[in-house]
């Protein structure tokens, strides 16, 4: 089940803090908890993306995102992720995560998510491409950031980044069937 009662946490600890501006970090923390375990007593990758939001959400809160999508009755949807799970996260553990927008380009914007152990090692790093979108389809985020702050541009891509974006535009959409 979805961490609602988390999530509304998240949600009221935030609603008074101050702005973030693009490229600085939103840290959040979390605790994992029994129910977020698998079979192997650690944080359940599946639960891990979903913790993910638990950041996510307050930084587009924080960052002005949501704001202009609520104004102009968009979204923000999740169109792609490219995820490391490198340590793992046992229960009662306490998880520092940190969230930011790293760029974006006419299509996507793309954040950058990580979780930090107690021992202070990243734990699962992950990349989403988001999509904002409206009633006539994707929307380019260079019309979010022109409304939160004008003539903010895209910071540069990284190299890292280009690579998995040109990959992903090289994958046949949709998947062969067989």
């Amino acid at each position: 089940m979805y961490p609602f009662i988390r999530m509304a946490k998240e949600r009221v600890v935030n609603r008074s803090k101050q702005s973030i501006s693009v490229g600085e970090t939103y840290e959040s923390y979390h605790i994992c908890w029994p129910w977020d375990l698998d079979f192997w007593f650690e944080l359940n990758n599946g639960r891990a993306l979903t913790l993910y939001d638990l950041g996510r959400i307050p930084f587009s809160g924080r960052s002005g995102f949501s704001k202009v999508i609520l104004k102009n009755k968009w979204s923000m949807t999740m169109a792609g992720a490219n995820v490391r799970y490198r340590k793992r996260l046992r229960a009662f553990e306490r998880i520092r995560m940190q969230t930011r927008t790293v760029c974006w380009d006419e299509r996507f914007l793309y954040i950058e998510q990580s979780m930090w152990n107690t021992k202070k090692e990243c734990a699962g790093h992950i990349v989403y491409r988001a999509a904002f979108v409206g009633a006539d389809g994707i929307i380019n985020p260079q019309r979010v950031f022109d409304e939160i702050e004008k003539n903010l541009l895209s910071p540069k891509m990284p190299d890292w980044l280009s690579v998995w974006v040109k990959s992903e535009n090289k994958r046949p959409w949709p998947p062969m069937q067989e």
